[in-house]
């Protein structure tokens, strides 16, 4: 097939274009430099200079695709504007290129946090109505109302936490289990679903061809679940050290979240840690279903957490960042 892809620089970019040339389809894909566009012309993808904003390069991009994946977006941003301005103006710039190429399916990647907290014990599913607590949220949701409403035939994909080889946003608590010291936001008892990014590429390919995905919104997960300390401790024994635990009361989470936005935004820079997100670190879980997923496509997680965590540590040290 003939492909475009917005995000492909990125962790999850990075598997699925590598998914999508492996199949041998003909992949175009957004690059915002110079040397992107170079290492990707160099392993036969096509390079679109350009960003979200650039509704020319978007269009370039669309013409001609059979799908198209949107998976660039903002995951920090100074303000709520900012992440409007990426995840739904952009995504809205996208919608309008793609109405004239007229893909068979614009898969877009949102993000639990559109769907906002659940309850220890009870997963959600696409049918609980919405919720999200934060400006990521608010913007991811405001972005899939877009694409729901637009000419487009589509799909929407929620995964909630992500991990595996490439990603650097898991990549901290791998380095802080190696040192032997998690701090642990609350007490650990946060319950969490996951999905190895992997098995997430697998999603996105599955769900960009099935015809009974179409209008549809998934959850992609994993059917295990854990909790903050449980992966921890998976990681923890991925690295070879048992961590020592230090929990954090809510009101230090809070002045380490306020503290940290502060100061980045001071510096005139965005941070994944701000106060704006302690609804999220101290909600009492983040989990989900993908039954519908399963059932509409086969699609199914294979990749465990021990499993996974593992791979990512081999990895990390391959690369060196991890010692």
């Amino acid at each position: 097939m003939k492909v475009f892809v917005t995000g492909g620089t990125g962790f999850l970019g990075t598997h699925l274009v590598n998914a999508l040339l492996a199949r041998g389809d003909d992949v175009t894909c957004l690059v915002r430099s110079n040397a992107q566009a170079q290492a990707f012309e160099q392993r036969g993808i096509h390079p679109v200079s350009g960003d979200l904003n650039d509704a020319a390069a978007l269009r370039a991009g669309c013409a001609g695709s059979e799908i198209v994946f949107h998976l660039a977006g903002r995951i920090a941003g100074r303000n709520a504007a900012e992440f409007m301005a990426a995840n739904r103006d952009g995504t809205a710039r996208l919608l309008d290129a793609a109405v004239a190429a007229r893909p068979r399916r614009f898969v877009f990647v949102s993000s639990i946090a559109a769907a906002g907290p659940t309850e220890p014990g009870h997963p959600i599913d696409e049918t609980r109505p919405p919720h999200p607590v934060t400006p990521y949220g608010r913007s991811k949701l405001a972005a899939e109302e877009l694409v729901r409403t637009g000419a487009t035939p589509w799909t929407i994909v929620r995964p909630p936490v992500v991990y595996g080889e490439w990603d650097r946003a898991t990549l901290g608590i791998f380095q802080l289990a190696r040192r032997g010291v998690m701090p642990l936001f609350g007490d650990g008892s946060q319950e969490i679903s996951l999905v190895h990014a992997e098995d997430l590429t697998r999603a996105f390919l599955t769900v960009a061809t099935s015809e009974r995905a179409g209008a549809r919104v998934y959850f992609a997960s994993h059917r295990e679940t854990t909790s903050g300390r449980g992966l921890a401790l998976a990681v923890g024994e991925a690295v070879g050290r048992k961590p020592l635990f230090v929990p954090l009361p809510t009101p230090v989470v809070r002045g380490i979240l306020w503290t940290a936005g502060t100061l980045a935004g001071l510096a005139g820079r965005a941070s994944l840690l701000s106060a704006e997100r302690a609804a999220e670190f101290l909600a009492p879980a983040w989990t989900c279903r993908s039954d519908a997923l399963t059932r509409d496509t086969g699609w199914e997680a294979t990749i465990d957490l021990a499993t996974g965590v593992r791979r990512a540590a081999a990895w990390y040290r391959q690369q060196g960042w991890l010692r």
